[in-house]
């Protein structure tokens, strides 16, 4: 009996054991998940702390302003977040069901593969969003009387030039770590969320990450967005925010290719492309 117990927990220690030399084998992306969990409680803190911001003169609290801001901002990151997003998805996703291989020796361009990828994943957000939007103004009686649409809708449709870039960067990550390569988007995603004013101003943010948020693109798709819907700003107005997303999309759309490529060709000399599990 005694034996048998020994052995036992001789196993229960073996395990633990092994738990950890994967653990420390993959130990950069472990290092990554805890950042992520970092920037969960951070964006929590600086949700409290932007609130006071949305208040109106006089120090009172504008509910309905605040109200609005908030949803505004859940709406469209909910949209912008799921376009980048999907490419890393949709990556994982092949990997899986063991396409991924035969997707890559089609005899198509790299180019073609993935802003077909980023064409569903615009097309379905769009869907998608109008759906919550049009139950979120049933329940909370959103009044866009002053919003200047037109305005709202050039910034959204520059900021699809950036998003693909970041969605075609997001989507090499399963590529350089098929263990742990889909986290690692959970993690860009917290990370963008936190320094891209999604439910505050940037101004609540200490400066390494107000940096952050002023090369992010979805800062400025966020403010447009917010000037349009809810203080009127025109399209011309938006121009200067336009011109800025284009700029960001001419520069991360080639580069996100560049990076693919690279990371292609090392999956394939490492042989990660092979289905597991």
């Amino acid at each position: 009996m005694i034996g048998v117990r020994g052995s036992e927990m001789s196993a229960l220690f073996g395990f633990a054991e092994r738990q950890l030399y994967v653990y420390k084998r993959y130990w950069v992306w472990e290092v990554v998940w805890l950042f992520y969990s970092i920037v969960s409680v951070l964006s929590i803190g600086f949700l409290a702390s932007g609130l006071g911001s949305l208040g109106a003169g006089g120090g009172s609290f504008d509910l309905r302003k605040a109200q609005l801001y908030l949803l505004i901002g859940a709406l469209l990151w909910g949209y912008l977040s799921l376009v980048f997003m999907e490419a890393a998805y949709a990556i994982a996703w092949e990997r899986w069901e063991g396409t991924i291989e035969y997707t890559f020796m089609a005899p198509v361009r790299r180019m073609t593969h993935l802003m077909g990828i980023c064409l569903f994943a615009i097309v379905y957000g769009l869907a998608r969003t109008f759906i919550v939007l049009l139950v979120a103004v049933a329940i909370f009686e959103i009044d866009f009387s002053h919003a200047d649409i037109a305005g709202a809708l050039i910034v959204l449709a520059a900021s699809m030039a950036p998003l693909v870039g970041l969605a075609i960067l997001t989507s090499v990550l399963p590529l350089l770590s098929p263990q742990k390569g889909e986290q690692m988007s959970f993690a860009v995603q917290g990370f963008m969320l936190l320094v891209s004013g999604v439910y505050y101003p940037l101004t609540v943010l200490p400066w390494p990450l107000q940096a952050a948020g002023f090369v992010s693109p979805l800062t400025y798709a966020l403010a447009g967005m917010r000037s349009s819907l809810l203080q009127g700003s025109t399209m011309a107005d938006q121009l200067p925010t336009v011109g800025i997303l284009l700029g960001m999309g001419a520069v991360l759309i080639p580069i996100g290719f560049a990076v693919f490529t690279w990371a292609e060709r090392r999956a394939k000399r490492l042989g990660l492309l092979k289905r597991s599990g």
